[in-house]
């Protein structure tokens, strides 16, 4: 009576390993480009300055919420979520910014970064459609659509 049920969502155990590791991927592209906004959010400087510092923060707050959402599905599926920066660097495809770039060069660096995390969500699709796992596939369109209109958005400022 005690023993826990398995999980039984008409996903296999194999297919619901392989989606939580793809969405371990996401996470840790989106929880290194967390990091990489909020960085540049305290240390831009320049004209675009006020600008910059608030968009930033918009986006980092955005990403930040979208983290527990990836965690969660993870766990919903039976797996547990990365939690440490050793993991999300070895996951991550995005790679870390040294010392302070210029404005122009951070918004370079976080169009970048969004292209990146929008690719590791799209490459997760086939094996999610495949499942027919609605809510991953759900996600993994909110966090396309943002992602890719923030690359968009970012681009512009660099558009002459």
């Amino acid at each position: 009576m005690n023993a826990v049920p398995k999980i039984n969502i008409g996903i296999d155990e194999a297919t619901r390993a392989k989606i939580a590791d793809g969405l371990s991927a996401l996470l840790a592209d989106s929880y290194t480009l967390y990091l990489m906004t909020h960085n540049f959010h305290w240390n831009v400087k320049g004209p675009m300055f006020n600008t910059l510092h608030l968009m930033f923060m918009g986006q980092y707050t955005e990403q930040w919420n979208a983290l527990d959402l990836i965690a969660e599905r993870i766990r919903a599926l039976g797996f547990p979520a990365p939690g440490t920066y050793k993991e999300f660097v070895a996951r991550a495809s995005i790679k870390e910014v040294e010392g302070v770039p210029k404005a122009t060069d951070m918004i370079r660096h976080l169009v970048e970064a969004q292209e990146a995390t929008a690719r590791t969500a799209r490459a997760l699709f086939p094996v999610v459609e495949e499942a027919n796992d609605q809510p991953t596939a759900d996600l993994l369109t909110q966090r396309l659509d943002v992602h890719e209109k923030t690359a968009w958005m970012l681009r512009s400022l660099l558009e002459e």
